[in-house]
């Protein structure tokens, strides 16, 4: 719920799933995270103070919210890992591929990164990881694509497996994954049988790789920039970025940028 410009993070993640075709968001929560709930809920008591004090352009945004797309909420009782999390919202999903949004991966891009994910895994048919080239040791940070380029695309590896935060010489490949991510049904039965690592988690990678080994993966470089809103520098950038890129502040903020005594 952490703001980005003016609005919180999670709004990014669900916008991008909606203007990539995706009409039923599942959100996945926690003890504490109501507020995440409000926020995309119609608030008449907000709507009809904005009203009477003739706030038009806040109401429509207000109204334009909740009316985002059509969301579920499920409970991750326990903080058991992103592959858990997934696991929560099988029966809503169901027996059909799905998308997976961790909106801390904030990527401004022209094409939706998710709509980039599903365009692939239409045309291959097989699951899709969203993908970034990191140079360096700074792959250490990342789980990490094993496989190989696809000849007919560069942007597409056939994935073999994955390897979590590895060494730089260790590192398969240079190829990081982000938080995005389509992915068959079948997954869900694989994470079931998967044993929690460190911590208790059960990892959404280890699902990945058991699915690896009975159907086609597939990592893709996404066209866009991708901001790590978790880490403290990683939300500076983000805001600045973003807020350059809006038509009704950034003028005005980039004249303000160039006259700082940096």
């Amino acid at each position: 719920m952490l703001a980005l410009v003016d609005k919180p993070i999670i709004q990014y993640g669900v916008e991008e799933a909606v203007a990539s075709g995706i009409e039923h968001v599942i959100i996945v929560t926690g003890r504490g995270k109501g507020s995440m709930e409000d926020h995309f809920d119609h608030s008449f008591e907000l709507d009809a103070t904005l009203e009477r004090r003739g706030k038009h352009q806040l109401l429509a945004v207000s109204r334009g919210v909740s009316a985002l797309a059509r969301i579920s909420y499920v409970r991750q009782k326990e903080p058991l890992g992103l592959g858990h999390a997934v696991l929560c919202a099988r029966d809503l999903v169901g027996d059909e591929p799905f998308a997976v949004i961790l909106p801390d991966d904030v990527i401004a891009s022209e094409v939706p990164c998710i709509k980039q994910i599903i365009d692939v895994f239409n045309q291959k048919g097989g699951s899709v990881l969203a993908t970034m080239t990191i140079e360096g040791s700074a792959i250490s940070a990342y789980g990490v694509l094993a496989g190989e380029q696809d000849p007919d695309n560069w942007r597409i590896y056939n994935c073999t497996g994955m390897v979590e935060k590895p060494k730089l010489e260790d590192a398969p490949s240079k190829q990081a994954i982000i938080g995005r991510y389509v992915l068959t049904p079948r997954v869900f039965e694989l994470l079931e049988q998967t044993k929690p690592g460190a911590g208790g988690e059960i990892q959404l990678t280890d699902g990945i790789k058991a699915l690896a080994k009975e159907q086609k993966v597939y990592g893709y470089t996404f066209e866009g920039k991708r901001f790590d809103a978790g880490d403290k520098l990683g939300m500076l950038q983000a805001t600045v970025e973003f807020a350059l890129g809006r038509s009704d502040l950034g003028p005005q903020f980039r004249e303000y940028l160039k006259g700082l005594a940096l």
